[in-house]
């Protein structure tokens, strides 16, 4: 008998077709194709080329139909540049041949080095280059973020802001000085054959954070960084991510949650088949005590995840807390309901390979066909506080007591 669908297959099926839609209607037009540089831009690497960036995208985003502004090979020195909407545009690419290379004089930075915002129909696309070079090692010691918790934030390298249905595809993003890519209040979004790197010790550089958006579709990426590969934030329905690599980092997190007031629910989040190697943790939802606001977390699948070499693969933390000094008076406000975690494999390298450690009790969390090896000399444990899991097939460490 056929599975019946989920509601976050549906919804998956229904973005695909939305985004199906544009692009055919895309082609059936004919394009306008702009070049960067013809409006000023160098690409030798040396001389600014924001100001000619941006009057480009300008130009092209002005211009109705079907529109591609091309960044051709070469090497584009960049400040902050801000690639805005609304568009005259039916449909506009951003195609990117060459390199973009950030300023490193963080004065002239706010909150992110590159965004898109209120755009309908863009695609973001690399195509015999395609890389995005943040050049973050000479801002990563200005960074005090994982040890204050006023921290002055780093400038992220490609802000996603407002837009709907979005594509990005084929683009490499290397050495960010914050997060490599945010995604923020955007609907209708699939990113595919993203390359992400940057040292294992940088810092806060994830690599794909998602916060308050409806309906994205992350997959067939390699993402390694110092930081979480994907993080995914307060606010978001409907996330489906596929068939990532992910290593060296944290892992792959929903969270934190619960830190600051008026943070939304965070719903139908579908993860699988995902790989993670010499990582610090591997699926992991982390939240907050002392939440100013109370919300949820519910409807989540982890499913045919492979673990190698990853200190703790399943975690579900309610007293997150990366500071030395935290406050423990209240528990967290996140509720966590319907979380399930099915056939998970591979090694751990610390003895506690399953930690759920919930403020209250969480509802609904189910571990499936759960296979972890300690590759250490003691065996593997699981750890659980207020969990109230069920366990259903083979489990590997043994159920919590």
């Amino acid at each position: 008998m056929e599975p019946r669908p989920r509601p976050l297959a549906v919804a998956v099926n229904a973005l695909l077709c939305v985004l199906s839609l544009c692009v055919s209607a895309a082609e059936a037009e004919n394009v306008t194709t702009y070049d960067a540089k013809n409006f000023g831009a160098k690409g030798n690497g040396v001389d600014d080329d924001t100001k000619a960036l941006v009057a480009a995208w300008k130009k092209a985003c002005g211009t109705p139909g079907t529109v591609t502004l091309v960044i051709p090979p070469g090497t584009y020195y960049i400040g902050p540049a801000h690639f805005h909407g609304p568009c005259e545009a039916l449909a506009i690419t951003f195609l990117l041949q060459g390199v973009l290379m950030a300023a490193t004089d963080l004065k002239r930075f706010g909150n992110d080095w590159i965004e898109f915002g209120w755009v309908t129909n863009l695609t973001v696309v690399g195509q015999n280059g395609g890389v995005i070079d943040g050049q973050g090692a000479a801002s990563w010691p200005f960074n005090k973020c994982p040890v204050r918790k006023d921290c002055k934030v780093l400038p992220t390298s490609v802000m996603f802001l407002n837009n709907q249905n979005t594509v990005v595809r084929d683009i490499t993003s290397v050495n960010s000085k914050f997060f490599h890519i945010a995604l923020l209040h955007n609907n209708n979004m699939r990113m595919s054959n993203l390359r992400i790197h940057a040292p294992e010790n940088s810092p806060n550089t994830d690599g794909i954070h998602i916060e308050r958006n409806t309906g994205v579709i992350i997959s067939d990426s390699r993402i390694g960084t110092g930081d979480d590969c994907i993080s995914i934030g307060q606010g978001n329905h409907n996330i489906y991510i596929a068939r990532v690599h992910c290593g060296p980092g944290h892992g792959m997190s929903v969270g934190s949650l619960g830190r600051y007031v008026g943070e939304g629910d965070v719903t139908s989040i579908h993860v699988t088949d995902m790989t993670f190697q010499g990582t610090m943790n591997g699926v992991r939802i982390k939240t907050w005590e002392n939440s100013p606001t109370k919300s949820l977390a519910a409807r989540m699948l982890f499913e045919n995840m492979v673990m190698k070499d990853v200190q703790t693969p399943i975690i579900i933390d309610q007293k997150y807390c990366p500071y030395y000094n935290c406050e423990h008076r209240y528990v967290s406000g996140v509720t966590l309901e319907d979380i399930k975690f099915k056939n998970i494999k591979g090694t751990s390298t610390l003895p506690v390979a399953v930690l759920l450690r919930c403020g209250v009790p969480c509802h609904g969390v189910v571990l499936q066909n759960v296979d972890l090896i300690y590759n250490g000399q003691a065996g593997t444990l699981s750890h659980c506080e207020n969990a109230n899991a069920t366990y259903v097939g083979y489990q590997h460490p043994k159920p919590c007591v």
